[in-house]
């Protein structure tokens, strides 16, 4: 069954205002509601993304950041665009 990009469309800035809301009311640095609405983002999006791409075949400009691969991929990056700024020699 497909779902409607409206519905997951607002599914999602459901979400965004729960984890808003969370962090604004957070209790301590490891709160469980903020973690639990942050997944929540995360869920929601990739609904979002899919109901999209099936209706239209179109997709976002936007990741879902993932720490383990991540990270590593962003030290990459920095390392290519360290490469990028050094001028070329004249050997």
């Amino acid at each position: 069954m497909k779902t409607d990009p409206r519905v997951a469309l607002s599914a999602l800035t459901n979400a965004l205002e729960e984890h808003l809301s969370a962090a604004v009311n957070r209790r301590g640095d490891d709160d469980p509601a903020v973690e639990t609405a942050f997944y929540s983002i995360a869920d929601a999006f990739e609904a979002y993304e899919d109901a999209l791409f099936a209706a239209t075949g179109e997709v976002t400009p936007l990741d879902l950041y993932d720490e383990e691969n991540d990270v590593d991929d962003v030290l990459d990056d920095e390392d290519e665009d360290d490469d990028l700024d050094e001028a070329p020699s004249d050997d």
